[in-house]
């Protein structure tokens, strides 16, 4: 491993205005804060609710773990930068949060494959689900998850800090991400960690393929049903999760071609706005998006606050 005489770097700060600083700590502080509590309350609805201890929702108690992850990694830092008017983070910190993003993205995105999964068997093969989701097939598939990001992000993070640094230490972004740290490294060793992004990029296509193919054999299912009733009741699981994967991905996607744009083309302000959709707002509105459209959660979570259930709009 090449070791970089970088001891820290510079991230980029919003502005130099000192209320506008305070301003975008108090946004920052809004946002993290609505993301920890509306993750944490769907954990505990479903921790604390038997009926809600299904293969289906025990793949969204990890993807709000996931969440309550990414943004911890990402805005904590973001905030006291823009509170103690400061831009700087070690070289540690910065090797640790490009650790934890990779990590926490690279699971979920294997998350949403399997939670597309669950719901294709749900729906196409119903008498072959207790066998194919039991509780050991569950506890495997969330392991495989979570341990498939974690070697994902050991594999870029080791790639990424081994390269020498020859183009200073000033990250044009809010926190540290790979294509920042490999625009200051040297261009004779670009590709190594290049090659690296276009296999991941090639697996994360692979899943993004499988999730369609499996909502398009679910749609057909869907459709053959004779009840309109029935089809209504059926589509509406399944919607949350194709809310959260469209948001996801067209945030990925947003992200991949702002990043692989020219050089020439480079536009710090934009640059800005991209990293925040896919780094900050997923986390925060998914919460939102499985309490509004899941009748489960909802009562879940009357039942957790002790409302009465005829209160519907809850």
């Amino acid at each position: 491993m090449i070791l970089s005489s970088v001891s820290e770097f510079l991230l980029m700060a919003f502005t130099d205005t000192r209320e506008l600083q305070l301003l975008h700590f108090g946004l920052f502080l809004g946002i993290y804060l609505a993301a920890l509590l509306g993750n944490s309350l769907i954990l505990t609805a479903i921790a604390c609710n038997h009926h809600l201890h299904t293969p289906m929702y025990f793949f969204l108690l990890n993807l709000t773990l996931l969440d309550i992850g990414s943004t911890s990694t990402t805005l904590p830092k973001a905030m006291a930068n823009s509170l103690w008017d400061t831009r700087t983070i070690s070289y540690q910190g910065c090797a640790a949060q490009v650790l934890f993003l990779v990590f926490l993205f690279g699971g979920e995105h294997c998350l949403l494959t399997i939670m597309a999964y669950n719901c294709y068997i749900a729906i196409c093969k119903p008498l072959h689900y207790g066998s194919l989701l039991g509780t050991r097939a569950c506890a495997k598939m969330a392991a495989a998850a979570w341990g498939s990001g974690f070697l994902n992000a050991v594999l870029h993070t080791a790639t990424t800090f081994s390269l020498p640094l020859c183009q200073g230490n000033a990250v044009d972004q809010f926190f540290c991400e790979i294509p920042q740290i490999l625009r200051l490294s040297c261009s004779d060793v670009y590709l190594k960690e290049g090659w690296l992004l276009m296999f991941s990029a090639s697996l994360t296509i692979a899943c993004f393929v499988f999730i369609v193919v499996s909502y398009v054999k679910i749609f057909k299912a869907v459709l053959r049903m004779p009840s309109e009733e029935g089809r209504h009741k059926t589509f509406s699981t399944c919607l949350p999760h194709l809310s959260v994967v469209s948001l996801f991905v067209s945030t990925v996607i947003t992200a991949t071609v702002a990043y692989l744009k020219p050089l020439s083309m480079f536009l710090p302000s934009l640059d800005l706005v991209v990293s925040f959709l896919y780094a900050v707002v997923p986390p925060a509105v998914n919460p939102l998006i499985y309490s509004i459209r899941n009748k489960d959660i909802k009562a879940a979570l009357r039942k957790l606050f002790g409302l009465p259930s005829h209160l519907k709009k809850f």
